[in-house]
């Protein structure tokens, strides 16, 4: 099935549903916050080129699992507005996804940062 929006418009859907993210999500501006913050430290301490692109990734991971998550769980409020034993349980292994990339992060980050920080 081809789509009938130009690339441009793809482009603008995609960035209207980060500004919702953004605006709206507040686990997701915690998110990005964190993430700034593990950038900022990146940047203080010099990381190297492979601990950037670990950085990256699992910035962008927690980041993207969230947004699939949100997705998930605005879809599942359309399709199941009423509490069903179903949907809460979709809604929480997607939430529990992002939990363990968020666990996941926080090591890569105590891996990362903790020996430059105490100096081993």
């Amino acid at each position: 099935m081809e789509s009938n929006h130009s690339l441009i418009k793809s482009f603008k859907f995609a960035i209207d549903g980060l500004k919702t993210a953004f605006t709206k999500g507040r686990n997701f501006r915690i998110q990005i916050s964190l993430g700034i913050a593990a950038v900022i430290l990146g940047i203080v301490f010099k990381i190297t080129t492979s601990e950037w692109l670990h950085l990256t990734l699992i910035i962008s991971f927690v980041l993207i699992l969230e947004l699939v998550n949100t997705a998930i769980e605005e879809t599942i409020n359309i399709v199941s507005p009423e509490i069903q034993e179903r949907a809460k349980i979709a809604k929480d292994i997607s939430a529990g996804a992002v939990l363990v990339a968020s666990i996941a992060a926080v090591f890569i980050g105590a891996f990362l940062f903790l020996p430059k920080i105490l100096g081993w």
